[in-house]
């Protein structure tokens, strides 16, 4: 890490240039839950034997997409505590998110009509045609409760409603997990999901379930597969990574080169050997030349995960914030971009963004650094990552640099940008404060740990960064929180 920690010194060097003109964002989850008539008793039930919390009105982790002048975010609709929510919910904008309306993605809960009570992890993709893809992790099957699925729904105008889910994996583990989909922006006929099935004797009560990752021969398996026909059918899954104990992976998503066939699938990968990931875990990719018919198996380690650092941590209570594990993924040609929340040696419980690039197709990495501005002893995390149409990188994470001790755990969005030479330091000086005014993480739903997503989405227009994004407490007019869409050029 020893590059790393010279990126942080340059970057304490710089005289940073915040650049003006961001728009304020507008809430994009108008109204109240689409839920909050669903009284499934099945809900009613578990909650009592469980003693899970439900958050309503409470939207979480979000991921958006664009075509044209359409822009769509799905994220979690009323969240609960142990895991999953009641459904998943898109926000759509047809005037370059000036205008929002929401639409339930049927069939993939119970509250929207499906054999699942919960869903989680949504992701959204449009293909060059205006197709546009929606993924679950929908679990908790009201004849079984150990039963989940990956379903896969479809969009043919542009997310004014969708097709039935399609199941592209199922079965009884309750162990399936972050799941992503991605067109390929090449060629709509292609479409590629890739997800985690978590395998441990016994099983869990829930796809979540920590108590898990100490079982004695607990493993992680990264599946994928393809559609080759616009999503009209899909491949049996293929296993990628992980065929014995004491390893794994979590949180694969699909980039694709600018060639049309080399695919990236960028992950975090752990094992007790140090190719796996090492015993913390590493950033790594797993790599395909082939459209995805047959992948690399040992991943290429980008960076080792550290073992000390566990997320952020609520800044006046020290109550732990959900965050942290999960790198996001970006390409732009033959070049890509891996961002991740991390700590240093230095400060081994303090989080801090950090970036790698490759130039030769995710074959080799740089040396990560650190790219946040975030002051020294303050947590930054949940870092997201875009590319525009000037081959600008955009980096958006979250801070509390402006929490006054004893307040609201006052939280910011920021948005830092490079135009070249992004694997220096001190080519991040440019920096742009998305939220106005901070926002009150103590109001974020609880799920190990106060919980507004492991995620978020960012799309561009032309230059312009455009963060989708999760805020709690004021300035949220419904519920713990809401989506919000800013523009910032």
């Amino acid at each position: 890490m020893k590059a790393t920690i010279a990126g942080v010194l340059a970057l304490a060097a710089l005289v940073v240039v915040a650049v003006a003109g961001a728009a304020p964002p507008v809430v994009a989850s108008p109204g109240a839950s689409p839920f909050a008539s669903c009284n499934n008793a099945d809900y009613a039930n578990e909650q009592q034997q469980q003693g899970s919390t439900l958050y309503p009105n409470s939207e979480i982790e979000p991921r958006s997409a664009r075509h044209g002048t359409t822009i769509v975010g799905a994220y979690q609709q009323d969240r609960w505590s142990d895991g999953g929510a009641r459904g998943l919910v898109t926000s759509v904008s047809h005037d370059n998110g000036a205008t929002w309306t929401r639409v339930v993605i049927p069939g993939v809960s119970a509250c929207s009509g499906g054999p699942y009570l919960r869903a989680s992890d949504p992701w959204v993709s449009f293909a060059p045609n205006g197709d546009l893809y929606a993924i679950s992790l929908s679990f908790a099957g009201t004849a079984n409760p150990n039963h989940n699925a990956i379903l896969v729904s479809k969009s043919t105008n542009l997310g004014n409603s969708w097709g039935p889910p399609v199941a592209v994996a199922e079965d009884d583990t309750n162990g399936l997990d972050k799941q992503s989909i991605t067109a390929d922006p090449t060629n709509s006929s292609y479409v590629y999901a890739a997800w985690d099935r978590i395998l441990t004797p016994g099983g869990s009560t829930r796809a979540s379930d920590q108590g898990i990752i100490h079982s004695r021969s607990f493993k992680s398996q990264t599946f994928f597969t393809r559609s080759t026909d616009g999503g009209a059918s899909w491949e049996t899954p293929q296993q990628l990574f992980v065929d014995t104990s004491f390893s794994g992976s979590i949180g694969s998503i699909i980039g694709v080169l600018g060639d049309g066939k080399t695919l990236l699938d960028g992950l975090l990968t752990y094992g007790a050997a140090d190719w796996k990931g090492g015993p913390c875990g590493s950033m790594s990719i797993l790599r395909s030349t082939d459209r995805g018919e047959t992948w690399t198996r040992k991943p290429i380690i980008v960076a080792p995960y550290s073992c000390t650092y566990v997320g952020a941590h609520n800044p006046d209570t020290g109550a732990l914030v959900r965050s942290g594990g999960l790198p996001d993924l970006a390409v732009d040609g033959s070049t890509a971009y891996m961002v991740w929340e991390d700590a240093l040696p230095s400060a081994p419980r303090t989080g801090r963004i950090l970036f790698s690039q490759s130039t030769d197709g995710g074959i080799t990495w740089s040396e990560p650094i650190v790219i946040s501005h975030t002051p020294a002893g303050v947590d930054a995390f949940v870092p997201t990552v875009a590319v525009n149409s000037n081959h600008v990188v955009g980096v958006s994470y979250y801070d509390f640099r402006n929490n006054t001790p004893g307040g609201i755990a006052a939280t910011d969005v920021w948005l830092v940008r490079c135009s070249a030479a992004c694997a220096s330091a001190g080519s991040w000086a440019s920096e742009t404060r998305v939220t106005p005014s901070s926002f009150d993480m103590s109001a974020a739903p609880v799920a190990r740990g106060q919980f507004v997503g492991d995620y978020m989405g960012m799309t561009t227009n032309g230059a312009t960064f455009e963060p989708f994004f999760i805020q709690s407490g004021p300035p949220v007019a419904n519920g713990p929180t809401d989506a919000f869409f800013a523009s910032v050029p």
